[in-house]
């Protein structure tokens, strides 16, 4: 199982970047996929989760509205659009996977976003 983040950078508040994560390794439809994400002295915090099943998404508050999470099943791709950039997004973003009914097993090596003017 391999999940490899990119898309990652440095952007002026207000601003917006697309993160990509290529997955390989295991039959992406039989997986949900999230992101996470952890800024330097704070607990990682999971952002955004789109199912395999039902297609279901969910976003963490503090991204909501701002971030767009989207599958895309014949390129085993996950990609999150990130606009309105704030400070406060800065942080390491990883992607996850977990089979139906299972926890967050498989991760990637994250790709670092940093919001600075």
């Amino acid at each position: 199982v391999q999940l490899v983040e990119s898309g990652g950078g440095t952007v002026q508040p207000g601003g917006s970047l697309r993160l990509s994560c290529v997955t390989s390794g295991f039959t992406f439809d039989d997986y949900a996929i999230a992101w996470f994400r952890q800024a330097p002295g704070k607990e990682r915090e999971g952002i955004s989760t789109i199912n395999n099943n039902d297609g279901k998404i969910d976003y963490a508050d503090s991204v909501k509205g701002r971030f767009t999470i989207h599958r895309d099943n014949a390129g085993n791709t996950v990609h999150l659009q990130m606009n309105s950039l704030k400070p406060e997004d800065t942080a390491v973003y990883y992607c996850s996977a977990r089979p139906t009914g299972s926890s967050w097993d498989y991760w990637g090596q994250g790709t670092q976003v940093t919001v600075s003017s």
